[in-house]
């Protein structure tokens, strides 16, 4: 091993990792694999859609926390309108995170939306409607997870500006109040 080398970073939370891309696999597995082993598209439908809800909760509310600390929602508020709410670890944190970590939650949320994608298109060349159906559900529970990590990333970014703007102008304002008594 060469002393000049830097070492390879390794994934901070493997288990994270893998249960990240076990529920994907396992929608994306059932879903291409099921029609060899079973002719009913109910049993088809029901464990693809379970199990891409399994995925998305776990991208939501785990694995989006805790390999890139990020988390989102959306309520309802009192005016019936739709409002996202995000939140994120603070700045000093986020710039810790483990970049493979982060790498591979990014990658596979994109690539199993191209999935589903691909898959949709065979559904439609096929003229199968009720598997469009299947794939169509899995796929806008993969978009929305795109969606809400992007915003909430962008929104991340917004307040860490904020903040930084805010400190260099309560310091400028608290310099050129000191410089002002000493006059």
């Amino acid at each position: 091993m060469d002393p000049n080398q830097a070492p390879v970073e390794n994934y901070a939370n493997p288990k994270t990792c893998l249960f990240h891309v076990l529920f994907k696999g396992a929608a994306l597995a059932f879903y291409i694999l099921s029609a060899l082993f079973f002719n009913s598209f109910v049993i088809i439908f029901v464990v693809t859609v379970l199990l891409a809800a399994l995925d998305f909760w776990v991208v939501k509310n785990v694995s989006g926390r805790i390999l890139v600390g990020l988390r989102w929602w959306n309520e309802i508020n009192d005016l019936g309108e739709s409002v996202w709410k995000f939140e994120s670890l603070d700045q000093e944190s986020l710039a810790r995170m483990n970049k493979k970590d982060s790498w591979l939650f990014w990658w596979t949320l994109y690539l199993a939306a191209a999935a589903w994608f691909v898959l949709g298109i065979f559904s439609l060349i096929r003229f199968q409607a009720d598997y469009l159906l299947v794939v169509g559900v899995c796929l806008s529970l993969n978009v929305a997870n795109i969606i809400g990590f992007t915003k909430c990333k962008k929104d991340a970014k917004k307040q860490f500006q904020q903040f930084a703007s805010q400190t260099i102008a309560s310091r400028f304002q608290s310099t050129v109040q000191s410089a002002f008594t000493l006059v």
